[in-house]
């Protein structure tokens, strides 16, 4: 039979589906029912509930419930520091079906030959990636990228089957004020889907950025920004990832009558704390166990995400729909114990039956040979703008401290956790080196280096001795980037990233015992941040508030322009 006919001869009970699950409850997300009876599967599509059926293969969940697939609405797969196989491997066993990523982490160092890898790699993976296009890549022009991309460029990438429409608009300004440039690429995906990424928008401002077609938002951090956000008819992404946690902030607006309309995303998490909390499986636990629903929680989890990006074949365990389902032991406990990603079981089996691509992006580091002198931090006047950080968010403040100048420089002074910030461009474009003063790291002695340096990924360095901090770029360099920590002239612990200085080569769990060695070295500082090096990667980002630095030096966000 043809596979409509097949589709429907099986629902029916005409002939026996390709897979049964039998002896759960199906979690219904539209009456919050508990549904008894078989789940019937007929190639990747479920095709009955609620009633028995033969099938060529039977699997046993007695006694669990199951729930649809979850749907991670906003990531830079880049940012967990694997490659997508990898990635889909580390997540989809805890129930992520659907990734929802925006590659302009590696297409900021690469261009297309970025976007074009993620969507190859998406026609391989067990999980189903699906590749939204950079829209802003480099973020500003206040910084130096690997690559630009225009409207004209996007065009050449766009009718990939992975594609659903535009990545986060984060040039807001831009929009606001009707950038040329920007409209063009606003004007090619215009009537589909365009994400956003307006922090602290608010009022007329608000009404233009959503007046041009934008209709999701994950830079939302308190619950007023929220609100306003959903009374202006976005879709409000609640993210908690590895720096940015605005989950136990936004918790109390999410209800049964606010859910449709709010969904999960972890935008960048790191194989450390997947292994040690958990991805989108741990905000599920959490939600709840800060007395959301069950139906909000799971709701926001994937049938609201997949209404919110045109998904409609999925979100559901029911009769047509995508056949990506979990089960678990219990919903408060999101403890996944089978995951079905489109019929097939998310086990070693189907990891090992992929494809693989070659990787891209290797001797992508390109910085020039520092020396301790090029850290020294000239300027006649004691009065100094300091970034600000604030643990848990990419928000940063715009602290001014007095600092006297010493034989021409301003020193680092750990007593007063003022430490120096560099950025070294690293693409072989100019060579440029700025630098600044940052609080927050609790740093007192040594260098922490990246070359995970949102969103150009040049080289990003705090420390406290010059000679430690020119150690840990030029070994940057050597290893093909990565991150470093160096201490009194030796490297503490390092995690090489040769694809595009941005991903491992290695098994995910090989970077998450990596990550607790460079945990521990920067603790050994001083460090007082939990995630110390995603925490700096954001310090570069010149489209998130208040102070940012970038290789051109220090950015008043706020003004939107270059102050030193």
């Amino acid at each position: 039979m043809a596979e409509l006919e097949q589709r429907i001869a099986q629902g029916r009970g005409d002939a026996p589906a390709d897979l049964v699950l039998r002896g759960g409850e199906v979690f219904d997300l539209i009456t919050g029912a508990m549904i008894a009876g078989d789940v019937a599967i007929c190639g990747d599509t479920i095709v009955g509930i609620g009633a028995e059926y033969e099938g060529r293969a039977v699997l046993d969940v007695t006694g669990l419930i199951l729930v649809p697939g979850f749907i991670d609405t906003h990531l830079h797969i880049e940012s967990s520091l694997v490659t997508p196989f990898e990635f889909d491997r580390c997540v989809a066993p805890r129930g992520i079906t659907t990734a929802i990523c925006d590659p302009h982490e590696i297409a900021n160092v690469l261009g297309l030959d970025g976007i074009r890898y993620f969507q190859a790699a998406s026609e391989h993976t067990v999980m189903d990636i699906r590749v939204q296009l950079s829209s802003c890549v480099p973020s500003t022009d206040m910084e130096t990228a690997g690559a630009e991309i225009g409207a004209d460029d996007l065009q050449e990438v766009m009718g990939h089957p992975s594609g659903i429409g535009l990545a986060e608009v984060m040039n807001y300004p831009g929009v606001i004020h009707r950038d040329p440039g920007m409209m063009a690429k606003l004007r090619l995906f215009e009537g589909g889907h365009m994400d956003g990424h307006c922090p602290q928008l608010s009022g007329r401002d608000l009404n233009a950025y959503c007046a041009a077609g934008i209709r999701t938002e994950h830079e939302a951090t308190t619950a007023e920004e929220a609100r306003e956000k959903l009374q202006k008819g976005m879709r409000v992404l609640i993210r908690e990832g590895s720096v940015s946690k605005d989950l136990e902030a936004l918790s109390p607006l999410l209800s049964d009558i606010t859910a449709p309309y709010m969904c999960l995303c972890t935008d960048d998490r790191n194989p450390l704390d997947i292994a040690e909390e958990g991805h989108l499986d741990h905000m599920i636990r959490t939600l709840i166990a800060r007395d959301a629903s069950p139906l909000a929680a799971y709701r926001a989890a994937s049938l609201s995400g997949a209404e919110a990006f045109g998904l409609r074949d999925r979100g559901l365990i029911a009769p047509g729909r995508r056949a990506d389902i979990v089960a678990v032991g219990s919903l408060e406990a999101c403890d996944a114990r089978l995951v079905l990603c489109g019929g097939v079981v998310a086990d070693d089996a189907a990891f090992d039956a992929r494809g693989s691509l070659a990787p891209v992006g290797r001797h992508s580091v390109k910085a020039p040979k520092v020396t301790p002198q090029d850290f020294r931090h000239t300027g006649n006047r004691a009065a100094t703008d300091v970034i600000g950080i604030l643990e848990g968010k990419i928000l940063t403040e715009h602290l001014h401290e007095e600092i006297v100048p010493q034989d021409g420089d301003k020193r680092p002074d750990p007593t007063r956790d003022l430490v120096r910030i560099a950025v070294v461009e690293r693409h072989g474009r100019n060579g440029n080196i700025a630098t600044g003063f940052v609080r927050g790291f609790g740093l007192q002695g040594g260098a922490i280096a990246s070359t995970v340096c949102h969103d150009h990924h040049n080289i990003a360095c705090v420390g406290v001795e010059y000679d430690d901090m020119a150690l840990a770029v030029n070994r940057l360099s050597e290893i093909e980037g990565g991150f470093v920590v160096a201490h009194r002239g030796r490297v503490l612990a390092e995690l090489p990233l040769p694809v595009a200085g941005l991903m491992s080569l290695a098994p995910f769990e090989e970077v998450r015992d990596r990550l607790e060695e460079l945990r521990a070295a920067a603790k050994s500082l001083g460090v007082t941040l939990q995630e110390p090096f995603l925490q700096l990667a954001f310090l570069a980002l010149p489209v998130i508030p208040a102070l940012k630095i970038t290789d051109r030096g220090l950015v008043d966000v706020r003004r939107f322009e270059l102050i030193g």
